[in-house]
C-alpha cells in the first residue's frame, strides 16, 4: 500500500486546533508580558547607548579642552623660556658692557698713574741733573777759574747774547 494514502486526519486536525488555541491562550496570557519586557529592555539598551554616546561626546569634549589647555601650557611655557632666554642675554650684554667701562676705567686710570709716574721721574731726574750739574759747575768753577777766565766767560756769553738780538 501507498504510505501516503495512510495518513491519519485526526491526530492532524487536532494538532492544528492545539497549535492554534496555544497561540491564542499565549496571545492572551503571555504576549504583552513578552512584548513590554521586550519593549522595556529595547528602552533601556537605547537608554544605554544614549548615555554611552553622551559620555563618549563629554570624553571627547574634555579631551578637546585638555588638548587645548596642553597647548596652551606648551605655548606658555615657551613664552617663559624665551623671556627668560632674553632677560640671560640682557644680563650677560649688561655685564659685559660694565665689564668693559670697568676696564676702560681702570686702563685710563693705569695711564694716568703712568703719565704721573713718568713726570714725577723726569722731575726727579731733571733736580738731580740740575743738582749734578750745579754741583759740577760749582766744583769746577771753584778749582779752575782765575780772573782771566771768568773775564773771558762773560765777554763770550755778552756777544752771544747780542748776537741773538
Amino acid at each position: 500500500m501507498n504510505p501516503l494514502a495512510d495518513i491519519n486526519v485526526g491526530p492532524i486536525l487536532w494538532t492544528i486546533i492545539n497549535f492554534f488555541l496555544l497561540l491564542i491562550l499565549l496571545r492572551i496570557i503571555a504576549w504583552k508580558p513578552i512584548l513590554n519586557a521586550l519593549k522595556t529592555r529595547q528602552e533601556t539598551i537605547t537608554d544605554a547607548l544614549n548615555r554611552a554616546e553622551a559620555a563618549k561626546q563629554e570624553a571627547d569634549r574634555v579631551l578637546a579642552e585638555n588638548q587645548k589647555a596642553l597647548r596652551q601650557a606648551e605655548a606658555e611655557s615657551q613664552k617663559v623660556l624665551k623671556e627668560t632666554r632674553e632677560y640671560a642675554q640682557r644680563i650677560q650684554a649688561d655685564a659685559m658692557a660694565k665689564a668693559q667701562d670697568d676696564t676702560k676705567k681702570l686702563m685710563e686710570q693705569a695711564h694716568q698713574e703712568i703719565g704721573l709716574s713718568k713726570q714725577q721721574a723726569l722731575n726727579e731726574l731733571r733736580t738731580e741733573v740740575a743738582s749734578l750739574a750745579v754741583g759740577a759747575a760749582e766744583k769746577i768753577l771753584n778749582e779752575s777759574l782765575d780772573a782771566d777766565r771768568h773775564k773771558r766767560l762773560v765777554d763770550d756769553y755778552l756777544k752771544q747774547t747780542a748776537n741773538q738780538n
